[in-house]
């Protein structure tokens, strides 16, 4: 390393690519710093976003099976009380842990931690905490942050955002969720569990966008089912609150007459933006698209020298694992190495109950290539998935008419995103639905599932 440079590699953002690219980087041998201005690192998805989010929805799992009569059916007989206050206190462990743990990872690597915000001077030098840094090569991970409603302003009482909807002191008489999309999905059914009557307006005609059609449609009924109601094709026009009570406007996404909805919580998800305000882009003569994403190539590079990207402040979809191992391959692209991800085999879940998962093509984005042939089979067939009482679901394999090549797979299964791994592995080393069909599975496993779905490709499923 010159001496003019304090550093190797200084990655901007300790979220869940900035903090794993600054590990990989520093086991490479390279001396490597991590800017990040939380108290906390892990970024958004350690500390309010999928870390939480999952130990309440596990918890209110516990409590629902209680409440609903599930475990009185097996013979447990219960009466559940529930102690919000020990629910987030058990959520808030789990994220001192895990964000404590990285904070031990960074110091058993040598990884420095500059406590700042930063911002761009030059394309080897930025500002920390009023402090100077140089580094040779500079990556920016700095996620994502919920996209505003426009005239909607949250207020984290009565009007959330996912942060606030993880921390309500109370469950909520009625909330409506503005967005049906995974966050909120994920958290109107924690809230639901635990007792509050949910209402979701989603401005599409389905939930889940970019998910595959039959996994849209079934998950719809699933959660009417579980009681969320759903204004589909629905726009929110405005959201006035008066103490602890909002009404919402709301009326049809194609025009139409507007109505009201009255509740005690507003949840605002309608997705998530790049963060780049404040970094000083700038003055280093680095623009954002026109979504404020930062483009890149294959390798993470920007069109600066020097300067690289990754997460959710490039094109892709805005996950964690997607960072995660793009922080992995950009670290060893700067050591000279040669890091790649394949963007498109990177699993989607969305962790209701039962879980959703997909990886690949949708059906509909399959039949825009060409010819295809889908399988399916439903959980209902599944032993594991009979003998534990979670019948709902189906798992759902797209392979190439000509190629038998599998270039989708998806699932609504209790596991499902535990399963998906095995379809993305399978479909990572250019699996057929024959490779599939013919690998033995454990049984009872729900994964056996998978299975079924791929001998259904070829006609020929065993338990239906």
């Amino acid at each position: 390393m010159a001496d003019e440079f304090d550093y190797d590699v200084l990655v901007i953002g300790a979220g869940p690519g900035g903090y794993v690219a600054a590990i990989r980087a520093a086991q490479l041998g390279l001396k490597t710093a991590c800017a990040e201005s939380r108290e906390t690192l892990g970024g958004t998805c350690l500390n309010v976003g999928c870390i939480p989010s999952k130990a309440m929805l596990h918890a209110s799992e516990y409590f629902d099976a209680a409440a609903n009569g599930a475990m009185a059916k097996m013979g447990i007989k219960v009466t559940p009380e529930l102690d919000l206050d020990a629910m987030h206190g058990q959520r808030r462990e789990a994220v001192k842990g895990l964000t404590g743990g990285i904070e031990y990872l960074f110091k058993k690597n040598k990884v420095t931690w500059l406590k700042g915000k930063a911002a761009f001077e030059s394309a080897n030098t930025v500002t920390v905490g009023g402090e100077t840094v140089r580094a040779k090569n500079i990556v920016i991970a700095t996620g994502s942050s919920v996209t505003p409603l426009p005239g909607v302003t949250i207020d984290q009482q009565v009007v959330v955002d996912s942060t606030g909807a993880l921390e309500l002191a109370k469950v909520p008489e009625h909330m409506v969720v503005i967005g049906g999309g995974v966050i909120g999905l994920e958290l109107g059914s924690v809230w639901r569990r635990l007792g509050a009557k949910v209402t979701c307006v989603e401005f599409l005609d389905q939930i889940l966008p970019g998910f595959d059609g039959d996994i849209r449609k079934e998950a719809n009924k699933i959660f009417k089912k579980q009681g969320i109601e759903f204004k589909l094709s629905t726009k929110v026009t405005n959201v006035a609150v008066n103490g602890d009570k909002a009404t919402l406007t709301v009326e049809p996404a194609a025009g139409g007459e507007a109505t009201t909805i009255e509740a005690d919580c507003v949840l605002v998800s309608i997705g998530r933006r790049p963060n780049t305000d404040g970094l000083g882009l700038e003055k280093i003569g680095l623009a954002p698209n026109n979504r404020g994403q930062i483009e890149t190539d294959h390798d993470f590079r920007t069109t600066v020298a020097g300067v690289w990207a990754i997460g959710d402040v490039i094109p892709g979809p805005m996950l964690a694992h997607k960072a995660e191992d793009e922080g992995i391959a950009v670290a060893e692209n700067i050591a000279g190495q040669h890091g790649i991800v394949n963007h498109d085999i990177i699993p989607s879940v969305v962790y209701t109950w039962p879980e959703i998962a997909g990886v690949g093509l949708t059906e509909e984005a399959a039949k825009e290539k060409g010819e295809v042939k889908v399988g399916k089979f439903p959980m209902l067939g599944n032993s594991r998935a009979k003998t534990n009482h979670e019948p709902d679901g189906f798992v759902k394999i797209i392979a190439d008419a000509k190629t038998d090549r599998v270039v989708g797979v998806w699932a609504i299964a209790v596991p499902a995103g535990t399963m998906i791994a095995q379809a993305a592995q399978a479909m990572e080393f250019g699996a057929t639905s024959e490779d599939i069909a013919y690998t033995c599975h454990a049984h009872p496993t729900h994964s056996e599932a998978i299975k079924e779905a791929a001998m259904a490709v070829r006609g020929k499923p065993i338990h239906v």
